[in-house]
């Protein structure tokens, strides 16, 4: 009876060989290829958790800049009102400063209203003095020339007096 599987030196030395081949293959294939293969694997791990690392670092970058942005948004509403209070105080300065100076002004125009008032003032009461020295002279040149008696000089005093008219006593007041 023949064997199936027979036993000899050649099937020994015929495995061997191929064992050696195979693992000779094996270290070949592995440096040529699968060291090639792991080191690209190994790039490639590392790079998608340097990845991973630089998401979560702009990931809590980002969380702290929204929460410096939700800061700023709380106070701008009291930034808002700082600066409306303080254009507030800026305007009503300004309103105050020219409201002195409309003050101010109307002060010195009824300063010079009251004084050009004085000085027509005098201006009339020198007139009127001009003018009773007038009518006293002219009286008394009537006076001394005609030598009248008293009711005479009476009479002619009421004349010059109605004479000058009563628009010259009303401005003397």
């Amino acid at each position: 009876m023949s064997r199936l599987f027979n036993l000899d030196f050649q099937l020994l030395h015929d495995s061997i060989l191929t064992l050696i081949a195979v693992f000779v293959l094996f270290l070949g294939g592995s440096f040529f290829f699968f060291n090639p293969a792991r080191k690209f694997l190994d790039k490639r791990r590392q790079g998608i958790a340097d990845d991973i690392e630089a998401a979560e670092k702009a990931k809590e970058e980002a969380g702290g800049l929204k929460t410096e942005y939700e800061e700023k948004l709380k106070n701008v509403d009291a930034e808002v009102e700082e600066i409306l209070s303080d254009a507030r105080q800026r305007a009503l300065a300004n309103e105050n400063r020219i409201v002195a100076d409309a003050r101010e002004e109307a002060s010195k125009i009824i300063d010079n209203a009251h004084r050009e008032a004085n000085l027509e003032k005098q201006k009339v009461a020198d007139e009127v003095k001009d003018e009773v020295i007038n009518v006293a002279s002219a009286m008394a040149g009537k006076i001394i020339a005609a030598s009248l008696s008293e009711a005479d000089s009476k009479r002619l005093l009421d004349e010059t007096i109605k004479g000058m008219g009563e628009d010259t006593w009303l401005n003397q007041q």
